[in-house]
């Protein structure tokens, strides 16, 4: 009796594994349905960008400029180089930029840029470094501890304060002339242990403070926030709602959502902002950015491979049907830029 109860439970336990699908696994083969796409990409509805980060000399007389496939470029701009000082702001390189699109029949997106991938440089001004403002700024912290950058106290409100003026002070000269904004990505490496204002749920209220500051000040233009990670929540495992708050606020106050890094193979893109896309109906624009190491499959990458797949068909199809984007934002790396997009995004 004891060998058959044993058998049994054996049998249905092994029917149960059998039957269960892991969630986190649940995106990792979606990209298959796309391997066959082909170059050229015929024209769609996405309106294509080219992303520059901040070298912004690269602009000029670049191929992408006779190419109307590309409605223009994406540029990066610091919080430090649009204030040097409080109150007193200087949108010149933006000026600069807008005329030189404008000349060609292009649009400028702006990136504003708050935080930082380099230990050695801050983003954001000076006169923020002081108790005012709890020194303005944090380093950012990989998950081994090292130092991995700097990153604005966005949960603190007298950073958000001057940071809603900058905006403000943007859209007055900006809002209907450029394409877009949009805000920096979610994912920061700080915790409560080395910030003790800070918290998980404080940190989505503050994304939400500067989010609605950047739609008032940009009424026309779109808007977007840049989000793929939160701290405190791993999905599909450690579901705290957080960065699933954010996509719904976005929906809710018309401020488009988007994220750095298309990684089709990767299951932590695959179930943070990829799912987020996928799984929900928006009336706000989504973008997805191309970045530096994605079109080899790979995140913050500069290696070059010169006997490769050209997988750019593969990610535009992969954005505009499982993730039915608005935008894509290319990033300016070469050789894959000028040997592997542009032969797939030609002139009809």
């Amino acid at each position: 009796m004891k060998f058959i109860i044993l058998f049994t439970l054996s049998v249905l336990a092994g029917n149960t594994s059998a039957e269960w699908e892991n969630p986190s696994e649940r995106y990792v083969n979606s990209y298959k349905k796309f391997v066959d796409a082909k170059c050229p990409i015929p024209p769609d509805e996405i309106k294509h960008f080219v992303y520059f980060a901040r070298d912004r000399e690269a602009l000029h007389n670049h191929p992408f400029l006779n190419n109307s496939r590309f409605e223009g470029a994406q540029i990066m701009y610091s919080w430090k180089q649009l204030e040097p000082s409080e109150g007193q702001y200087d949108f010149s390189i933006i000026h600069e930029d807008y005329n030189y699109l404008k000349s060609k029949g292009k649009q400028l997106f702006i990136q504003l840029q708050d935080a930082t991938f380099n230990p050695n440089y801050k983003a954001i001004p000076d006169y923020l470094e002081t108790d005012v403002y709890d020194g303005g700024a944090i380093y950012q912290r990989a998950d081994n501890g090292e130092l991995d950058g700097w990153t604005a106290k966005r949960w603190n409100k007298n950073v958000q304060a001057r940071f809603a003026r900058l905006l403000t002070g943007l859209g007055q000269v900006f809002d209907g002339k450029i394409e877009g904004i949009n805000l920096q990505e979610s994912s920061i490496g700080v915790s409560h242990e080395f910030d003790n204002s800070f918290t998980p749920s404080i940190y989505v209220e503050s994304l939400k403070t500067n989010m609605l500051a950047l739609k008032e000040a940009f009424p026309q233009s779109t808007t977007m926030q840049y989000a793929n990670f939160m701290p405190g929540e791993w999905l599909p495992w450690e579901d705290e709602g957080y960065l699933k708050s954010i996509y719904q606020y976005g929906e809710k106050i018309g401020v488009g959502l988007g994220a750095p890094d298309l990684m089709v193979h990767r299951k932590g893109q695959l179930n943070h902002a990829l799912a987020m896309m996928h799984e929900h109906t928006y009336s706000v624009p989504l973008g997805i950015a191309v970045q530096d190491g994605n079109y080899i499959g790979q995140t913050n990458s500069d290696q070059v491979i010169d006997d490769r797949k050209n997988i750019v068909p593969l990610l535009h199809a992969f954005a505009k049907d499982f993730l039915k984007v608005t935008y894509m934002f290319w990033v300016n790396q070469e050789p894959y830029f000028q040997q592997d997009v542009l032969p797939c995004l030609i002139d009809p």
